[in-house]
């Protein structure tokens, strides 16, 4: 069974951008600049109908593109730091579009998210790294001038069972806005 995931693609330039706060942190695992990505809602594994419905549901999401920022890096984890991700602007397109997706896969049986959306582009998973070097790493990698890009369509994306994230695999896009040509992956859903 495929596991799956909603999320935005970062474009190459802003991801070679992301790549100037790579290093200098013990413990970290840094994501590859190709994997970078915002989720937008987790799925998990699903069965190939599951996959299939997902897809024609995502075939007729209604949403423009819209402007994303990332403004500044921060951390998960508090005390025990998991990751270091770059802070997306929350915005009033992206948390309609998060939240559609939240009703869509509800109709389709899967479990709530449990979690708050707090949308990010993780670059690197910790472990055993102090919450000092993580704060003295913060205070050293400031985002100085906002990063910013029109997302442009939406991605079902999957993952491989692996620790830390990654490879990922672009399965569909759908464009956002009635102006794109059509998505250029669609039909019946096919497991890399």
């Amino acid at each position: 069974m495929p596991r799956l995931f909603t999320a935005l693609e970062i474009p190459a330039e802003v991801a070679s951008a992301l790549t100037l706060h790579r290093g200098g942190l013990a413990g970290a695992r840094w994501i590859e600049p190709a994997d970078y990505h915002i989720t937008l809602r987790f799925l998990g594994d699903v069965d190939r109908r599951t996959a299939n419905d997902l897809d024609e549901f995502l075939a007729d999401i209604r949403s423009y593109p819209f402007e994303v920022t990332l403004d500044a890096l921060g951390s998960f984890g508090g005390d025990k730091p998991r990751a270091v991700f770059a802070r997306v602007q929350p915005t009033p397109r992206l948390s309609e579009l998060q939240a559609d997706l939240e009703r869509l896969t509800r109709r389709l049986g899967l479990p709530p998210e449990g979690r708050k959306f707090v949308p990010h582009v993780t670059l690197a998973r910790l472990r055993d790294t102090s919450p000092i070097d993580v704060a003295h790493y913060l205070s050293l990698h400031p985002i100085i001038r906002p990063i910013s890009f029109t997302a442009r369509r939406l991605a079902l994306m999957s993952s491989r069972d692996s620790v830390g994230g990654g490879p990922y695999v672009l399965e569909a896009a759908y464009p956002l806005g009635p102006s794109y040509p059509n998505r250029p992956l669609r039909g019946e859903f096919q497991r890399r």
